[in-house]
């Protein structure tokens, strides 16, 4: 297990002084990227071999989102690899171990010469220690488009979306689909299911549903195939 601890910045709050989903999901990114960093395997080690690890989906639970200035402790673990697949747990916590927020994620390895996913490198199934998984509810990793999804407007992708793998930010995505939750919308799961990388200059034309407490945004290209989809469910 990998941890760092931190402090809820005014930055990574929202209106009612709370973090954000998005400040979580940031924080859960960062504590992977610092373990790869710290075991020699991060991004200079994937920009040598020209690789990239990609994420293919997230699901964040929420139990409480902690506020301004409170300390919270951020940990991962990766708990299996398969092939071109590495699958990781992350965990919020305070500091005497209230559980704030927890998470399950699927990555794929790619191979950037030729596009396509590669099996683990040795010296990363070397230094990479598995852990027993988080025991929490796993949900399928594809997402389904319910019928009749309604259109909203398209928008392009914006340099401040990108990425240093030159293509949209996963929390962007989660970003953008925000922008249809109802205002007071407070979202205790996050599924977010990755399918085409965006890249600056291309149009997002979102679609969106709501049933009941959840509300699925699928953010497509001008043709209406998924870059992504983002299920947000509250209360």
């Amino acid at each position: 297990m990998y941890q760092f601890e931190s402090r809820i910045r005014y930055s990574e709050v929202d209106s009612q002084g709370k973090a954000t989903l998005n400040a979580i999901l940031d924080y859960f990114q960062d504590c992977s990227f610092f373990q790869s960093e710290d075991l020699g395997v991060g991004g200079t080690y994937l920009a040598q071999n020209q690789a990239a690890w990609v994420l293919s989906s997230w699901q964040i639970e929420v139990v409480r989102y902690p506020a301004y200035g409170e300390q919270v402790v951020i940990s991962t673990w990766p708990y299996d690899f398969k092939s071109f697949l590495g699958y990781r747990n992350f965990t919020l916590e305070s500091p005497q171990g209230e559980l704030l927020a927890y998470a399950d994620s699927i990555w794929v390895l790619l191979d950037l010469r030729r596009g396509r996913p590669m099996r683990g490198l040795p010296k990363m199934l070397e230094v990479y220690q598995l852990s027993p998984r988080f025991p929490m509810e796993r949900a399928p990793r594809k997402l389904s488009l319910p019928e009749g999804m309604e259109p909203k407007g398209a928008f392009p992708v914006g340099k401040y979306h990108i990425d240093t793998n030159q293509h949209v930010n996963n929390g962007k995505y989660v970003s953008m689909a925000q922008e249809y939750l109802p205002l007071g919308f407070a979202v205790k799961r996050m599924r977010a299911e990755y399918r085409k990388a965006a890249v600056y200059g291309d149009i997002i034309c979102p679609m969106v549903i709501r049933e009941g407490a959840r509300i699925t945004v699928n953010l497509a290209n001008e043709e209406g195939m998924p870059f992504a989809i983002v299920e947000l469910e509250g209360d």
